[in-house]
């Protein structure tokens, strides 16, 4: 199946919210709110192995933020999980620390699998794996996914199967089905940005069949920044006494740190206010979000007639050059990326500090009679994961959305009645301070 082409957020770690603790539908304490300051404890106090602790120490990270102060001493024990909380908490360093602690690896045997909707997403768990078991060499980490030559993935698997794989649910099934991939032995099964794998009927019963190819006796982590409660049930059924941690009030999703700011306009008038905004704005790094494949090709041919550092980024691309443009925006090689929703999910660029929604998410079209045209609940969290590629890890940042339309007014009033936040017209000066870090 080919990998959809889809859609993360962020947070204050000074805030200080009180926990609170509650039953769940089945009796079971359910963790809530969960942003409490939590600076007097450090990963030291986790007690990981030492290979993984002189990793961390390498990153640089001292204190744990509080989903990993709440997960990872469970974690490490092997319980189950679900997990929604704002990026920019951590939520990957959870799983992919956790299961390389539990991991005792042996020659011929998987033993974690992570799943994620989309190769980009895949492909930065994977460098997650590597610098994080870089002082592991037992252990062996790839990453597979379609649009790639599939006898490479066969190749690995002969000659150096790898401990832990990530991918995206297409490509996993077919080798599992072909019984090239053997998950008998797995004893992590891991979904990131569960709620995009379990939506779609389709994808969920892909995962489901690569499920069903896995040890009973395993243990399951879910991960995702907006987990409806419709999808929790669905998360449930993966899971045994799952820990919940749930950021269930969904103001607690708004972005600290992040400027928020409309600007009322036609459809042609976009070019030059993006070119204005573009030349008046302080910026590392921007994310321009269009909503079809040949806007983003013909706004990015546009962007670079004009001289600004631009490359796009899309589904219609060839996989490697998918990923060669997102390695050289993450490597500060260009300023600006042009992208359709295959970046809003997921991906941590640390120089972003400002997104412009060229395009404000809209409802698609129905097709025929048995598609669903998109709710206005999936449009809000769109926007909520686009402008939180911006101003992540507690930074300052800045979000500017273009509003052209009747559909545009409607679902910008939706994400500031959901998740109350108040997003103003852009003044005609913007302080600097508010969105750079000194």
């Amino acid at each position: 199946m080919a990998d959809e082409e889809e859609d993360l957020v962020d947070y204050d770690e000074d805030e200080q919210q009180q926990e609170g603790e509650e039953k769940g539908d089945d009796g079971k304490e359910v963790k809530k709110g969960a942003y409490v300051g939590i600076h007097t404890s450090g990963f030291k106090d986790f007690i990981l192995k030492p290979e993984l602790m002189r990793a961390v120490q390498d990153c640089g990270f001292e204190h744990p933020s509080e989903v990993q102060h709440e997960c990872i001493p469970q974690a490490v024990l092997g319980m189950d999980v679900i997990c929604q909380a704002k990026s920019g908490m951590g939520k990957t360093a959870v799983f992919v620390l956790t299961t390389l602690h539990q991991i005792e690896p042996k020659d011929g045997e998987v033993a974690c699998l992570v799943l994620c909707h989309t190769r980009e997403l895949a492909y930065q768990i994977q460098k997650e794996y590597e610098r994080f078991a870089k002082y592991l060499p037992d252990i062996r980490c790839s990453v597979f996914f379609g649009g790639t030559p599939i006898r490479d993935n066969l190749k690995i698997l002969r000659e150096a199967c790898p401990h832990v794989i990530v991918g995206t649910p297409g490509r996993i099934l077919g080798l599992t089905k072909n019984k090239d991939l053997d998950l008998s032995h797995l004893k992590h099964f891991v979904l990131d940005e569960c709620d995009q794998l379990l939506v779609a009927l389709d994808m969920r019963r892909d995962v489901q069949q690569i499920f069903a190819a896995t040890p009973h006796d395993k243990q399951v982590m879910m991960f995702s920044a907006t987990l409806s409660k419709e999808i929790r049930p669905v998360c449930k059924k993966f899971c045994q006494e799952a820990m919940e941690i749930y950021v269930d009030n969904e103001t607690k999703l708004t972005l600290h740190g992040l400027q928020q700011h409309y600007i009322q306009l036609e459809e042609n008038q976009k070019n030059r206010k993006l070119n204005d905004l573009l030349d008046a704005l302080e910026f590392n790094q921007v994310v321009i979000f269009v909503s079809q494949v040949k806007r983003a090709k013909l706004l990015n041919q546009l962007l670079e007639e004009c001289s600004f550092p631009s490359i796009c980024i899309h589904s219609a691309l060839k996989q490697d050059e998918r990923i060669a443009r997102y390695k050289a925006f993450k490597n500060f090689e260009k300023r600006i990326m042009v992208s359709t929703d295959v970046l809003a999910r997921g991906i941590d660029i640390e120089r972003v500090n400002i997104v412009i929604n060229y395009d404000f998410p809209a409802p698609r079209e129905k097709r025929n009679d048995d598609d669903e045209e998109t709710d206005i609940a999936q449009l809000s969290d769109t926007y909520l994961h686009r402008v939180g590629r911006a101003g992540r890890f507690g930074t300052k940042g800045l979000a500017i959305s273009f509003i052209s339309s009747e559909s545009d007014t409607t679902v910008l009033a939706e994400v500031q009645r959901r998740f109350e936040v108040e997003i103003s017209e852009l003044p005609d000066e913007i302080d600097i301070s508010t969105y750079m870090n000194t």
